[in-house]
């Protein structure tokens, strides 16, 4: 916890103190010794002064001096650490005024203290650090959460509670939780209040949020300073505040937000652990207290649930009770970090004797030069062998009553976390927990140490919070700032195009179809938004609409309403909404009329069409050949008349006219196929041709950006057109290429003179304009090439802007219900729609992907018709094997070949006969080849049964 005290005493006499006291340590060249032990040999001393500094005073001194009390009396008792040195604790009040703790740990250094607890000022923190430092006196607080006080700067300073850039990074965590992106600060204008709020800053930079607004509080602000500063951050946008200040003051700002109507709904209030300090303190529990901050998320210190710590809150009602009790002095977390303080110096103390240390100090020799000062310094001693036990300290690993007390490299604790409340009417109620190790859950984080660390946005969760005014939905986070101001939108004074935006004499000052949708979308939000219209340019040339931009990024608008388009180096500086019109880089090029061609009837066809479906029709007529040969006597004969033949019944088939019958199963199969296949070819090739003929065709000499690009013709571009940028930056055309036109006129004209005219070859704007273009031009030009960039239009809010997320939506619901078409339909309606591409015969050419798959089915059925042919012949040849070998064998004694001629030489020669023999031979042989081996196979059956009978 920071500085929760108030400092009476101002900046300018803090500053003072710091300048006295660098006087007091000036160098000096003497030098003495003094030993807290003077015994040459090593024994433990009798006792050893530890010093404790807080504010009595205080929610959190009332708390922690009875741990003191009771740690300190639990230490001396337990024989089992410091073998009978005893442990005391010497006082000192800091009477909340950093002066006065200035000079009570002067006091306390005076005792010769090894350690100095305390203290739970951040601002005082800063002070004697400096102090610890040059007595090597390590600095253990239990309440000062600054997270400046670095352990580079202070080496002897060591803070046992939780830094407080972790508690920061919770509420950054608990704002993106909740998807909101800004905030306002409430902050104690002292240490403890300005670091933490820009450690705030930074977690909820890296969130992608930010802090809206910072409002500072000086220490002990009155009611009347509270209701100021209050009345100022209610007129801004963000209603979400982070109250980040001291326990004792800090419940008058919520008095004060009720009495200005700032506890209802719609508002959201964050409070760090000073709040949950406060709230502990007190007993019972105020029922108008609770009440008044009904609603409210406050974080607090976690620490864990045991048996040791409910014995210890016994202990310290017993201590609490040997005094006079106030109802604001009930215990916190606070008294926790107290206890654990005591025990981590006198475990660690027990450690350093162990290790053969004895405790001695030494005089200051920095200090021997102020004897004759009144404030004696030189009784201030440096204690020896401080760092080695500040090197203990850092050591101690053991688990106390705030959980396990470990030190990282930065020397803060280890696994910071911390409870999540809501403030109910009844009282605080645990909503979660967040811990650096998981971030939210619902179960204590120790229980998800032994886990693997998940800190995923779908692994977080917390209970159901209630908001202020009751209600369970988290608020928006924003409303339209209240402060008189109405939003300023900045409007290009277009010169051209003027149905998208324009000048206007109607209430608004504008008017068009972007300035329609905004409208339509603003009528949509669940708030007023009061908007005053301010054109953008002198109404002489369409302005840059990057300057526009940048204009809203600098804070002169707050937003740009228009015809802006949404390219990348926009959005670095801008929030856009939703398009609300698809958009995109397109050329415009003068046509005409394409002459006719004798060779027409080609171009229906790709040439790889042509030549893939020449090849079928050429393969499909060999295959006819071959199923259809060995039935067929018109697929028989001579070879020249066979080759004639394959190649009318091939291309015949594309007519129908085919006048040769099939026999054969298979070459039916192939052939109905094969015309189904010449069916769909010629009704593709008619359908094409048909359109080839029909539709006007108009060329170009400029067929698309690549034209351009290698040319060296001049380009028009709009007159404050992103398009001139990107043609230099992203294409490389040379600056002097790239002629700026202003309007529609301007844009005819160059088109028509052309390069030789002074014109230019063609145009490159965005489609929305060139849609327009064309229809005002009768239609005498066209676009060329495809579409190259694809964009959108929108509108462009300041980095961060929650209006721009409500607009999109809204934006989204009128597309939804149709009234976005309706409002186009008002203003982009033209009595000219042109056809925007020029029409390419290539367009209509039908390619072998069109018909891949047709042509695949196609070749399978032949391949099984082929592959069942080829079984069939070889299973007939495989059964006429021998007769066939024999039939060699006489042809070759007849015709007295040559000896020795092997016969698996002649096999493929008898296969071939095989296959070039008709169907009935083939029927024929295998009948007579049956009805031999029939005889035979009865005649050898005779012959035994003969010589049977003669063996007597």
């Amino acid at each position: 916890m920071g500085f929760f005290v108030m400092m009476r005493c101002d900046s300018i006499g803090l500053m003072l103190l710091l300048c006295v006291f660098g006087v007091w340590v000036l160098p000096t060249k003497s030098a003495g010794g003094e030993g807290f032990s003077k015994n040459s040999s090593f024994s433990l001393p009798s006792s050893v002064n530890v010093g404790a500094l807080f504010t009595y005073d205080s929610f959190i001194g009332r708390a922690a001096k009875p741990a003191f009390l009771a740690a300190i009396e639990e230490i001396n008792l337990d024989q089992s650490i410091l073998r009978g040195t005893k442990l005391n604790i010497v006082f000192q009040d800091s009477n909340c005024s950093g002066f006065i703790g200035t000079m009570g740990v002067l006091q306390l250094m005076e005792n010769k203290v090894v350690a100095a607890i305390g203290p739970q000022s951040s601002g005082i923190g800063h002070i004697i650090s400096h102090l610890a430092n040059e007595l090597h006196v390590p600095l253990l607080s239990f309440a000062a959460t600054d997270p400046t006080l670095s352990s580079l700067q202070f080496p002897y300073f060591l803070r046992t509670t939780q830094n407080d850039n972790f508690q920061m990074k919770a509420i950054a965590d608990f704002v993106s939780y909740c998807r909101w992106r800004e905030v306002v600060a409430i902050f104690v204008d002292n240490e403890y209040g300005r670091n933490g709020v820009s450690v705030l800053g930074d977690a909820l930079a890296k969130k992608r949020a930010k802090i809206s607004y910072k409002a500072a509080l000086t220490p002990g602000a009155d009611n009347s300073s509270i209701s100021s500063l209050l009345a100022s951050v209610n007129l801004m946008e963000s209603r979400i505040f982070v109250v980040h200040v001291n326990p004792d003051s800090g419940l008058n700002i919520f008095s004060v937000a009720k009495s200005l109507g700032m506890m209802g709904s719609g508002y959201v209030w964050i409070t760090t652990d000073w709040l949950l300090t406060a709230l502990d303190s007190m007993e019972p529990l105020d029922a108008k207290t609770m009440g008044l901050l009904q609603g409210v998320v406050a974080f607090r210190h976690y620490t864990p649930e045991s048996e040791k710590k409910r014995t210890f809150k016994e202990k310290w009602e017993n201590f609490r009770s040997k005094k006079r009790s106030r109802s604001d002095d009930g215990f916190n977390s606070y008294a926790l970090y107290a206890y654990d303080s005591v025990w981590l110096v006198a475990r660690a103390l027990d450690f350093f004797f162990s290790q053969g240390n004895t405790v001695t100090f030494s005089h200051d020799p920095n200090l021997s030069n102020t004897n004759d000062s009144n404030i004696k310094l030189s009784a201030l001693d440096v204690f020896n062998e401080g760092e080695r036990f500040l090197q203990a300290i850092l050591e101690i690993n053991y688990t106390g009553l705030t959980g396990k007390i470990e030190f990282d490299s930065e020397k803060d604790r280890m696994n910071p976390a911390y409870d999540i409340l809501n403030i109910k009417s009844t009282g605080p109620q645990r909503v979660g927990y967040w811990s650096n190790y998981t971030g939210f859950s619902v179960v204590p984080p120790e229980t998800l140490y032994s886990k693997p660390s998940n800190t995923s946005a779908k692994n977080q969760r917390l209970n159901e919070i209630i908001w202020p005014g009751e209600v369970s939905k988290p608020p928006r986070g924003w409303v339209f700032p209240d402060n008189g101001k109405p939003l300023k939108i900045g409007v290009p004074n277009r010169v051209s195009y003027k149905n998208y935006v324009s000048k206007d004499k109607n209430p608004l000052g504008v008017k068009g179809y972007c300035i329609d949708i905004f409208e339509a979308a603003i009528q949509l939000l669940p708030y007023p938004v009061p908007r005053t219209y301010i054109l953008y340019g002198d109404g002489k040339k369409n302005p840059s609409y990057d300057n526009l931009i940048s204009e809203v990024a600098g804070n002169s608008f707050d937003v740009a309403v228009g015809d802006v388009t949404i390219i990348t180096n926009r959005t670095k500086f801008v929030d856009f909404t939703q398009p609300f019109m698809e958009s995109g880089l397109v050329v415009v090029a003068p046509v005409k009329g394409a002459k006719s061609s004798p060779w027409s009837f080609l171009k229906p066809f790709t040439i790889e069409m042509w030549a893939v479906t020449g090849a079928l029709f050429l393969f499909v007529g060999a295959v006819i050949w071959i199923l259809e040969h060995r039935f067929n006597e018109e697929f028989r004969g001579p070879p020249r008349r066979q080759i004639i033949t394959v190649f009318w019944f091939s291309f015949s088939t594309m007519f129908f006219s085919h006048r040769e019958n099939t026999v054969s199963t298979l070459g039916r199969f192939v052939l109905l196929v094969w015309l189904f296949v010449v069916l769909i070819i010629n009704s593709s090739y008619t359908a094409s041709l048909t359109s080839i003929l029909t539709v006007q065709q108009l060329t170009s000499r400029i067929e698309g950006m690549d034209t351009l690009i290698t040319s060296n013709e001049p380009i028009g571009v709009q007159d404050g057109s992103f398009a001139w940028k990107y043609l230099v930056s992203e294409l490389n055309i040379a600056p002097s290429r790239i002629i700026q036109l202003k309007d529609e006129e301007e844009y005819l004209s160059a088109l028509q003179r052309g390069p030789r005219g002074g014109g230019v070859a063609a145009i490159v704007d965005e489609l929305p304009y060139i849609k327009a273009l064309l229809s005002n031009s009768n239609c005498k030009f066209r676009t060329v090439g495809q579409e190259f960039t694809r964009t959108g239009w929108g509108f462009a809010f300041q980095r961060d802007s929650p209006l721009a997320v409500d607009m999109s939506t809204a934006m989204l619901q009128l597309s939804e219900e149709g009234k976005l078409e309706k409002i186009r339909q008002k203003w982009l309606t033209y009595d000219h729609e042109c056809t925007m591409q020029i029409s390419d015969t290539e367009n209509y050419q039908i390619s072998v992907q069109s018909f891949w798959g047709l042509f695949l089915i196609c070749g399978i059925v032949w391949f099984i018709a082929l592959t069942l042919f080829c079984w069939k012949v070889f299973w007939q040849y495989h059964r006429l094997r021998p007769e066939v070998i024999d039939e060699e064998r006489t042809s070759e004694e007849a015709g007295s070949s040559r000896p020795g001629r092997s016969l698996r030489a002649a096999s493929f020669k008898d296969l071939i006969k095989v296959v070039d023999k008709r169907e009935a031979e083939i029927k024929e042989m295998l009948r007579e080849k049956s009805s031999k081996k029939l005889k035979a196979s009865q005649s050898s059956a005779d012959n035994s049964q003969s010589k049977h009978s003669e063996t007597p």
